[in-house]
């Protein structure tokens, strides 16, 4: 009891006399000391406890997109280089992304950069590739998506687009020429399937045509959207044969007399990457460059069968990135005296998002463990492109819903990742066409005519 007296002076006595006055002037005193009195021991204990507390700072717990700890089942090699190239992007790309996206232009100074990481064609065997899993090849497009979807897209037409038709479906001496060049960005590729007026319908519409001639292969048509093509030394031509009317296709190097590239423009989404509008006018191709492995549109689809699963782990990369940009925004923006993320329909939002990014974490793993094992069907690319697409789109809006209207800034890093999830959403192959592929599969009817 004396020792609590003493402290209890040494307090009066430390207390200013002139702020005591001010304070006398706001609160009766008296009554306070009378209230202070009658509490009881548990009331003054928690009274002390909640000063004590008053003044330090919330501890916020560190990001973790990755809630199941899914990167727990990578390789040791396989997490060095995930890490490699989410340090790569956040380091190099991040702090420049806006700018160019804003501007609608390209950072070529990137691409010698990024052929340092040596992750061109990483699942590829041989021809200077590392002969990776799918599965890391899926890491790397969600880690490079994570920062920005246009340079993921750039990079999966180089790696998955272009290589990948040569890899499947070019000769010997077809990969040894241009697969060695291309993973290491010394040739720049594209892929040109769809058309200005045949998108989904590429399997049986191509209006694009090849035919055989004594001096090679004539091409005429148009390629509309097609990514890298403004810069690129070869594109991938994929020509409706007008002799028996199947799908070719042909590496068409693009100083070749007849071709011609238009870039478009006024795009909301995916504005870093150079699309462009291709014509062949009369395009002489040695049979040397035909694909001598392309000779239906079955063919084709192998090459698409692979890159639409990288399409959905792009799509989770995008939403990753929204998503953790969203849930710092919310840790940090204060509204009505503390951070917003301390309010029960934030908190509802963020766990929404959370809850739609693992679904969609595990289910593109599978997806790559099928791949890798030589299982995977075209329904089942499908079914996780189309989920993974529709997921992220309900992610970055609800990413942007949180942040308010500083949502619709570049600079708070979620309006990118929400125009962006519209063009990841349509492209290699729309919501409703891929539908049809599992509803295909799963029902035994074919609905697409």
């Amino acid at each position: 009891m004396l020792d609590k007296i003493k402290k209890t002076i040494d307090l009066i006595q430390s207390i200013d006399i002139g702020a005591l006055q001010k304070l006398n002037e706001k609160v009766d005193l008296k009554k306070l000391m009378e209230s202070v009195g009658s509490l009881n021991d548990d009331q003054l204990k928690g009274i002390v406890h909640l000063l004590n507390n008053a003044n330090k700072k919330h501890e916020v717990p560190p990001i973790d997109a990755d809630f199941y700890d899914i990167s727990d089942r990578l390789t040791t090699d396989e997490r060095e280089i995930q890490l490699k190239v989410r340090a790569f992007m956040e380091k190099e790309i991040a702090l420049i992304v806006n700018e160019y996206w804003l501007h609608d232009s390209f950072p070529h100074e990137i691409i010698p950069k990024i052929a340092e990481l040596n992750i061109c064609g990483i699942n590829y065997e041989g021809y200077g590739c590392a002969g990776k899993s799918s599965l890391l090849e899926g890491i790397i497009a969600c880690e490079l998506a994570r920062v920005d979807a246009s340079i993921a897209t750039f990079f999966g037409v180089q790696s998955g687009l272009c290589m990948g038709s040569i890899y499947r479906c070019g000769s010997e001496e077809q990969k040894q020429e241009w697969l060695p060049k291309l993973q290491k960005f010394e040739k720049i590729g594209a892929f040109g399937l769809t058309e200005p007026e045949v998108g989904s319908g590429a399997a049986g519409g191509l209006t694009t045509t090849c035919e055989k001639t004594e001096n090679g292969w004539k091409l005429n048509g148009q390629k509309k959207w097609i990514g890298n093509a403004t810069f690129a030394d070869i594109v991938i031509i994929w020509a409706r044969d007008v002799a028996d009317n199947q799908v070719k296709g042909f590496i068409v190097r693009t100083e070749t007399p007849g071709f011609s590239v238009e870039k478009i423009k006024d795009k909301m989404a995916l504005r870093i990457v150079q699309n462009g509008l291709i014509t062949l006018t009369n395009c002489m191709i040695d049979e040397k460059d035909r694909l001598q492995n392309a000779n239906s549109f079955k063919d084709t689809t192998k090459v698409l069968q692979a890159t639409r699963a990288g399409v959905a782990w792009m799509a989770v990369g995008c939403a990753r990135g929204a998503y953790e940009n969203a849930l710092a925004y919310t840790t940090q923006r204060e509204q009505f005296g503390k951070p917003i993320a301390a309010f029960q329909l934030i908190q509802n939002h963020l766990v929404e998002m959370l809850s739609n990014l693992t679904a969609m974490q595990t289910m593109v793993f599978r997806l790559s463990e099928l791949q890798d094992a030589d299982k995977l069907k075209d329904e089942h690319a499908s079914l996780a492109k189309v989920f993974c697409t529709m997921r992220t789109r309900d992610i970055v809006s609800r990413a942007r819903e949180v942040m308010g209207g500083n949502g619709i800034l570049l600079e708070y890093n979620v309006a990118r990742f929400l125009a962006d999830a519209e063009a990841i959403y349509s492209y290699e192959g729309t919501k409703e066409i891929n539908s049809l592929i599992v509803g295909r599969s799963i029902t035994g009817f074919s609905a697409f005519v």
